[in-house]
């Protein structure tokens, strides 16, 4: 975890003194081994270190080659590094150090844009091209590294965040009324937007090229939907599944320093955590140390998971740092909000704030969660659609007497045909009964009637803005779903920010594109069978993970960081800020959302968009 900035003025303009330290300083806490810059005429590049790897120990940036024709900073980390070198070495490269750094910038002086291909890891990049008079930008392919650009006409900037660039004289802070639209909904769709206009992001999974003429994002790499597996058994499938986590964790605990790791006591922070002190006493573990950290919910018992996650340590004999969830004042969140210039998270973000911490001051640099599992993971019952599809009557009928031995013979009907039939008729009659169920049922906030006229004017032009996708298998539109999910990319920048201002590179085994394209090529009835989700990771860490774990199927509920808040704010949300953002939000619409919450506490998604209203009103003006 680092952070990279870079100004180039494309009309030959140079670069003014003082312009990219001031954006460097902007987010020094990003860089707490060293900030330095490179700047040439109308190009300045800048990068804040934060060294995570042994490799890391030799790398300065920003990084040139011989003749600095080509310059590189990069906020990354390289996992493929040995298979990249030994590929690097066999195209005669010459490599001055050992750092990823210099991996990647090699890569490029050999494959050009099409390096991408070649590197696994999280990063964003940017490499000046002299000779080009271009600049090649890139973010790996989930989006765990940040990447927000401008661009004028004639100037290209570019940072990890986005406050070093609304800081620049020439960059206008003007609202965007349709990302508002956005957060006020708590509905998002896009992707490459932020709350200002101008300001983007460069999508996960997206290469840029930046000349004269301006920003040329393009897409270039995806889950291929068609790719299958050679495996006739559920158990081949189970046995590929611990062997591909196994190696993907092996290749995120690369650290110089004592490795961290999230241990909720949830099936997939535990998993990630018990594999990699397999890993250790294995001695495959490419850390000295680790040590695991859970939250302390000594006082709520929907919160408190303390028993699984001490279960884990028992069953590892090792101890667990146990530390009282975050729970800062509302002052905190304006305070972010106004530094950074984007809503401060969520409270169920902030809560993980001082695990960090306590990592940063053990001397730990990189820190494993468990964040993605669930994304592609838990599964759901449209493996009856894919069956139907492909008329694999024998495993539909064994999937629907798993469903009735648990729920009853009448309830796995209805999912019969909820997830088997429904989902293999048209889109748009799938969407016309969907909306008749909400009108039926009275349930969901699909009318958004909290806002304005103008503001639900903006939403609806943003629905019908939503892309129509080709599946192989129906399973697939769910999983393409999380992926691309403008909401989950929102969720995990905030993560990451809050993990780089404690000093600490988050990193997430299961949000690796390897695994990711391995869920693509799986059977859906794979993932949840009768009343067990996330059925092929149980299945596959039988052994490893504590039976009190392997038998856990709900998951802690954490709406008390937001009630904490929320139950004292009636007054603000339903009067003061509704009569200062008329134009956002109406006071009747404000009052009956703030009842619903009130009145239903099992309800969560009124919560979630209080807390989006309340972050909007503390960034804009």
């Amino acid at each position: 975890m680092s952070g990279i900035a870079g100004i180039i003025h494309f009309d030959g303009a140079p670069v003014a003194a003082g312009m990219i330290e001031g954006m460097t300083s902007a987010m020094a806490y990003r860089g707490p081994d060293g900030i330095h810059h490179w700047q040439h005429g109308s190009v300045a590049l800048g990068q804040c270190m934060l060294r995570t790897t042994p490799e890391s120990l030799e790398e300065t940036q920003p990084l040139a080659n011989e003749d600095e024709s080509l310059v590189l900073v990069m906020d990354g980390r390289v996992d493929n590094w040995e298979e990249l070198r030994r590929e690097l070495l066999l195209h005669d490269a010459v490599l001055r150090n050992r750092s990823d750094a210099e991996l990647v910038l090699r890569a490029f002086e050999t494959w050009g844009r099409e390096c991408l291909q070649h590197i696994d890891g999280d990063f964003a990049l940017a490499i000046w091209d002299a000779r080009q008079q271009q600049l090649f930008c890139a973010r790996d392919r989930i989006g765990n590294k940040l990447f927000h650009y401008h661009w004028n006409g004639t100037t290209l900037v570019f940072a990890s965040e986005l406050h070093p660039i609304l800081a620049l004289p020439w960059v206008p802070e003007t609202p965007n009324e349709g990302m508002l639209a956005e957060f006020l909904a708590a509905e998002w769709h896009s992707r490459d937007e932020s709350l200002w206009n101008g300001i983007l992001r460069l999508v996960a999974s997206h290469r840029m090229v930046v000349g004269s003429a301006g920003p040329r994002p393009e897409k270039y790499w995806k889950p291929d939907l068609w790719q299958t597996l050679p495996f006739t058994s559920d158990q081949e499938y189970f046995d590929h599944y611990r062997e591909l986590l196994s190696d993907t964790i092996r290749r995120m605990s690369r650290s110089h320093r004592p490795l961290a790791c999230e241990v909720s006591g949830g099936l997939d922070s535990s998993a990630v955590f018990c594999v990699a002190e397999q890993l250790r006493r294995d001695a495959r573990l490419p850390a000295p140390s680790i040590a695991g950290y859970t939250l302390a919910f000594t006082e709520d018992g929907g919160a408190n998971e303390l028993l699984y996650s001490r279960a884990v340590g028992e069953h590892l004999g090792l101890a667990i740092h146990e530390i009282p969830p975050s729970i800062p004042p509302l002052s905190w969140f304006e305070e972010s909000a106004r530094a950074c210039r984007e809503p401060p998270g969520f409270p169920n973000t902030a809560m993980f704030k001082d695990i960090r911490h306590h990592a940063t001051m053990h001397g730990s640099r990189a820190l494993l969660t468990g964040e993605g599992g669930d994304e592609f993971l838990q599964g759901s019952r449209v493996y009856y659609a894919e069956e139907l599809a492909q008329r694999h009557w024998r495993t539909l009928r064994d999937c629907y007497r798993a469903d009735a031995a648990a729920f009853g013979a009448a309830q796995a009907m209805r999912w019969v045909v909820r997830h088997g039939v429904v989902p293999l008729l048209p889109l748009a009659l799938q969407g016309a009964l969907r909306r008749l169920s909400h009108a039926i049922r009275g349930t969901g906030p699909s009318d958004r009637y909290w806002l304005s006229s103008v503001m639900r004017a903006q939403i609806a032009r943003r629905r019908r803005r939503s892309p129509h996708r080709r599946v192989c298998s129906v399973g697939q539109r769910e999983m393409l779903d999380c992926l691309d999910d403008a909401f989950s990319d929102q969720a995990m920048e905030n993560i990451e920010r809050l993990s780089a201002r404690a000093g600490i590179e988050m990193r997430c085994p299961l949000r690796d594109h390897r695994l990711i394209q391995f869920a693509f090529s799986t059977p859906e009835r794979l993932r949840l069978r009768g009343d067990r989700p996330k059925y092929i990771h149980v299945q596959a860490l039988r052994g490893l993970l504590p039976q009190r774990i392997l038998d856990r199927a709900g998951k802690a509920e954490f709406s008390v960081v937001f009630r904490g808040h929320l139950d004292r704010m009636g007054e603000s949300l339903t009067r003061t800020i509704p009569a200062r953002r008329a134009g956002w939000i109406t006071p009747d619409g404000m009052l009956r959302l703030y009842r619903a919450y009130r009145d239903d506490r099992q309800s969560g998604w009124p919560l979630w968009v209080l807390w989006s209203v309340y972050a909007c009103d503390t960034i804009l003006p």
